[in-house]
């Protein structure tokens, strides 16, 4: 199983929460870093092995549900260096925010 990448938070959220894996990257003190994230442990103790990430540490953190605003248990890896680099190379390419997606087109006869 892969892991993807959003535009939006709150659609990696819903994604993670769903039993999904999100890399959400970010930059801390001038660090690129990013997270995977998920509600499914397992999933993620896989994907660590493929990054060869220690299981002592995935990080327990309830996430708050963009929803309904009720947290749901979730796990995640810290990644940086070359860690997030591989974990950015086996991505799943970006998808554009569900609001902005283009209804498929019509074809004329």
């Amino acid at each position: 199983m892969g892991w993807r990448q959003f535009v939006l938070w709150r659609e990696g959220v819903a994604y993670a929460l769903q039993g999904g894996m999100w890399l959400h990257p970010f930059v801390l003190r001038g660090q690129r870093w990013a997270h995977l994230v998920s509600a499914d442990r397992e999933a993620l103790l896989a994907a660590g092995a493929r990054l060869r990430l220690r299981p002592e540490w995935l990080q327990f953190r309830p996430l708050k549900h963009p929803v309904t605003g009720v947290r749901e248990a979730a796990w995640h890896w810290d990644l940086r260096g070359p860690r997030l680099e591989l974990a950015l190379q086996l991505a799943v390419p970006r998808e554009p925010p569900r609001s902005y997606r283009h209804p498929p087109r019509r074809r004329s006869s």
